[in-house]
């Protein structure tokens, strides 16, 4: 694909001139034909996640809602029901650096991401139970969870790691925490704009990035193995 004077590519180009939300060009990237797409969280039509492809980038507007793995297991361990509403949510795997303002204010210092692999257990019920729609972290997700996000309608958004600092500036604001006895390990409620660029590692057809990384290195390692 040739460049452009500014440095971007002719996809990237479409995207510039015309905004993320209009742009869904298809272009050739790191793992074959890839599309750009623009998302407002909470989602009410289950159909925006099912435009999404594994590779797929993807730019979030709206809301999102930072949970961890305290978080989790006082939800699904000890059955307390979340108070926040996380139906067509996008959660976000995090224990942010905040600082206090007054009774439940809370300003930005680094909000970033934690791996998300030890908290896949949480995939299915939190699709069934309460129609979460999006899950985003760091480091990805095993196999276990490419069936439940498929039957249920979800998709895991990789982020790159290490980029709390860029992360953070595209957080507007901290607008609600609930359970602060957790501390950091709340319900946060981050409004967000132009989050991202995130990748599609999961989609909700089946498909997993990460799965094919795996397969592809497996392969890799007959061959080499095959030499000796």
């Amino acid at each position: 694909m040739t460049g452009s004077s500014d440095g971007l590519a002719p996809a990237a180009l479409c995207c510039k001139a015309q905004g993320p939300r209009a742009c869904n060009v298809q272009h050739k990237g790191g793992f074959g034909l890839m599309a750009s797409h623009e998302v407002t969280f909470p989602i009410t039509d289950p159909a925006e996640i099912l435009k999404l492809r594994a590779g797929d980038e993807v730019t979030v507007q709206g809301h999102i809602i930072g949970i961890r793995d305290r978080t989790q297991v006082r939800i699904f361990d000890q059955g307390v029901e979340p108070p926040m509403d996380l139906s067509g949510a996008f959660l976000l795997h995090t224990a942010p650096g905040v600082r206090k303002l007054g009774p439940g204010r809370y300003e930005k210092v680094c909000i970033g991401t934690t791996t998300s692999a030890r908290m896949v257990r949480f995939t299915e019920p939190l699709g069934a139970s309460y129609g979460v729609r999006a899950i985003c972290g760091k480091g990805g997700f095993p196999d276990e969870a490419i069936e439940p996000m498929q039957r249920l309608g979800m998709v895991y958004f990789a982020i790159v790691g290490g980029a709390a600092a860029l992360e953070t500036t595209q957080i507007e604001e901290i607008e609600e925490v609930a359970w602060e006895e957790l501390m950091p390990e709340c319900l946060w409620r981050f409004r967000v704009r132009d989050f991202g660029p995130l990748t599609v590692g999961i989609d909700a057809h089946g498909n997993s990035l990460y799965h094919d990384v795996q397969a592809k290195a497996q392969e890799k390692l007959k061959e080499l193995y095959a030499r000796f």
